[in-house]
């Protein structure tokens, strides 16, 4: 089986990811997705997402991707310098998944094998976007609708990309 890498994110109508490292919106059950998804796998990211977290995530072995040579995560994880080192440490018939922000979005975008994507229907002020996918290289293979309610303030519809 070959290794598979997955990027996911939750991105608005307009691609916006987030603002001052953090989330625009509050939806509980795409953070529950985003952990099942997830769990038991490794999670790759840059300096800034992992510097957003609190606390690691649980059983979840996290990579980070810093340019800065001397960088000190504030948890122990896994620190590499380019987003080819991370996918090094994946082995071949393991998931990984691409978890963010927006530049290891678009240098993962290449190399990802599947998307996982929450669209967010909404626009929304932010300064990390999410790369276009492009319909030639991606074919949306799943849809799933989620109308706004008491808990989610924004409708979404989570979307699943393959590689053509």
């Amino acid at each position: 089986m070959k290794k598979r890498l997955i990027i996911i994110a939750a991105a608005a109508e307009n691609n916006a990811l987030g603002k001052d490292n953090d989330l625009v919106w509050h939806l509980p059950d795409d953070f529950k997705r985003f952990k099942s998804l997830t769990s038991g796998h490794k999670i790759i990211m840059g300096r800034k997402t992992l510097e957003s977290f609190p606390k690691p995530l649980p059983n979840r072995e996290h990579i980070v991707i810093t340019r800065d040579r001397g960088y000190t995560p504030k948890f122990p994880c896994t620190v590499v310098h380019s987003i080819e080192d991370a996918i090094d440490l994946v082995g071949d018939a393991e998931t990984a998944f691409i978890i963010g922000g927006g530049e290891i979005y678009k240098q993962s975008m290449p190399l990802a094998t599947s998307i996982e994507l929450t669209r967010v229907h909404g626009i929304f002020d932010a300064d990390t976007f999410f790369p276009k996918i492009n319909p030639d290289e991606w074919t949306l293979v799943k849809e799933e609708h989620h109308p706004k309610d008491d808990r989610h303030q924004y409708s979404f519809t989570y979307l699943t990309y393959q590689r053509k």
